[in-house]
């Protein structure tokens, strides 16, 4: 039963990411935490190998497509890479509570960052100051919760810079696959407490899954899937808090 479940949430993890270019780990930490019973440094952790497989899985159709901003990927990780890994290390000295607390937070961001609508009207290259902000911010949220960073991306590369939703999904795989790898490194102290057989089963669904929907991305409605995400992120937010304080 415990491994019918594996398999439906990689799905379901897999179709996110392939869809919408984000929110691989805002999905695989809960279900890690509440479905699978793990603490939350191993969910995490294990969280990091779910996203980065599946990930990568989903950036092979876009990179075929040429629908990756390259400069702009490498550019986000490698300025990140000083908070990124500073935190992944940090990361076992914080609490439980403080880690799900924040990580409800983010939810609450990303579903509100996904409401919004673009405004630019024509694709223009990230400034250097908003690259540094930007990357900055994702390496400490992946460092420390396990976030590949998709949730920010995307929206700023689309509302921000005109990004075409597409080539902004494509870019926030690779960012991810580079910021997952790095904080996955970063906790090998870690690993030894992870129960892997389920984080490994969880990641070849999700694989098969985003490898199909990166390539059916075009034929869904993307202002109304990312709307619906952003419903869903707020109700995992909301579980998150009641599981934590109640």
């Amino acid at each position: 039963m415990e491994i019918a479940l594996a398999v439906i949430s990689g799905g379901f993890i897999g179709a996110v990411l392939g869809f919408v270019g984000a929110g691989g780990a805002m999905l695989s930490v809960p279900i890690l935490l509440y479905i699978f019973d793990f603490t939350a440094i191993p969910a995490t952790t294990g969280a990091l190998a779910i996203v980065l497989l599946a990930a990568l899985a989903g950036a092979i159709p876009k990179a075929k497509a040429k629908e990756i901003l390259y400069r702009d990927a490498l550019v986000i990780w490698s300025l990140g890479l000083v908070t990124n890994l500073a935190t992944s290390i940090l990361a076992h000295r914080l609490s439980d509570t403080f880690i799900t607390t924040g990580f409800a937070a983010i939810l609450l961001l990303a579903a509100i960052s996904m409401f919004r609508k673009s405004k630019a009207k024509e694709h223009r290259r990230m400034s250097i100051p908003a690259l540094v902000l930007v990357s900055l911010g994702i390496g400490a949220l992946t460092g420390i919760f396990g976030i590949g960073g998709g949730f920010i991306v995307v929206p700023v590369l689309i509302h921000a810079f005109g990004t075409p939703p597409r080539i902004a999904t494509g870019t926030s795989l690779v960012v991810i696959c580079l910021n997952s790898i790095t904080a996955f490194i970063g906790r090998y102290s870690h690993w030894e407490e992870v129960d892997w057989k389920y984080p490994i089963v969880i990641a070849i669904s999700a694989i098969l899954v985003a490898l199909l929907a990166s390539h059916k991305q075009s034929s869904l409605n993307s202002d109304k899937s990312r709307k619906l995400f952003a419903l869903l992120l707020i109700s995992i937010s909301t579980f998150t808090l009641f599981k934590t304080y109640l």
